[in-house]
C-alpha cells in the first residue's frame, strides 16, 4: 500500500501569519481591540510590525483573520460532534438517536470549552465582541453560531417533537450551550467553591455528568407533555 502523501511544512510566511493571529487573539481578548497596539501584537508574535500590514492589510484585517480562525476552530469541534454541519439530515434520526446526538454534542462542548486550555482565549475574545458588537461578531455569528444553533434545534426537534424553530426549542438549545460556557467564564469561582486546583479531564467528566443529568431531565419533561 502506498504511503499517504505528507503535507509540506508550513512556510515562514504561514508561520508568521499564524503567530500574529494567535497573539492578536490573546491580546484582543485580554485588553480589547482599542487597547491593543500593533506593536504589542508584533512583539508577542516575535514578528516585524510591518508584517501585520503585509499579511492582513492592517489591524482591522488581523481582527477579521482572528474571527475566521475562531470560526474554523469551532466548526471543527462542532463538526466532530454533529457529524459535520453539512452532515446527514437530522430528520433522518430516530428520537433515541437524536437524544444520543445531543449527549455527544455536550461531551464535545465540555471537552473543548471547559477542559481545553485553548478555549479560554477564544471565549474571552468572544465575550468582548458580545459586549460591544462589531462586524467581527457578525462574521462569527454567521459562520458558526447561527448554523450550529439551527442544526442543534433540528436535532432537538427529533429528540422531543418540539418544532425546531419554536421559541421553546431555541431557548432550550441556548440553555444547553449556556450552562456549558458558564464553567469556562466562571472557572475561578467554580474551582474555589469546588476545592479544585484546576479543571482537567477528571473535573470535566464530573461537569459532563451533571449536564447529562440536566439534559435527561429536560427531555423527560418534554416526554410527559406528549
Amino acid at each position: 500500500m502506498a504511503n499517504a502523501p505528507t503535507r509540506p511544512p508550513p512556510s515562514p510566511a504561514d508561520m508568521t501569519q499564524t503567530a500574529l493571529i494567535h497573539a492578536a487573539l490573546k491580546l484582543f481578548g485580554r485588553q480589547g481591540y482599542d487597547g491593543t497596539s500593533t506593536r504589542e501584537i508584533a512583539a508577542a508574535a516575535k514578528a516585524n510590525i510591518g508584517s501585520i500590514a503585509y499579511h492582513f492589510g492592517g489591524k482591522e484585517g488581523l481582527r477579521a483573520a482572528v474571527a475566521d480562525h475562531i470560526v474554523a476552530t469551532i466548526q471543527s469541534i462542532a463538526g466532530q460532534a454533529l457529524g459535520g454541519l453539512d452532515g446527514p439530515d437530522p430528520a433522518s434520526l430516530t428520537p433515541e438517536a437524536a437524544r444520543q446526538q445531543l449527549k455527544t454534542v455536550l461531551h464535545g462542548m465540555v471537552a473543548f470549552i471547559v477542559a481545553s486550555p485553548d478555549a479560554g482565549e477564544i471565549v474571552q475574545f468572544m465575550l468582548r465582541e458580545l459586549a460591544h458588537p462589531t462586524p467581527t461578531l457578525d462574521r462569527i455569528y454567521g459562520g458558526v453560531f447561527e448554523p450550529t444553533h439551527r442544526r442543534l434545534c433540528h436535532i432537538w426537534e427529533r429528540a422531543t417533537g418540539e418544532p425546531a424553530e419554536s421559541e421553546s426549542a431555541r431557548l432550550a438549545v441556548f440553555s444547553l450551550i449556556g450552562q456549558t460556557v458558564y464553567f469556562r467564564i466562571g472557572r475561578e469561582p467554580v474551582m474555589r467553591r469546588m476545592g479544585w486546583k484546576t479543571i482537567g479531564d477528571d473535573e470535566a467528566a464530573k461537569v459532563l455528568a451533571v449536564l447529562n443529568t440536566n439534559l435527561d431531565a429536560m427531555l423527560a419533561a418534554r416526554e410527559t407533555k406528549r
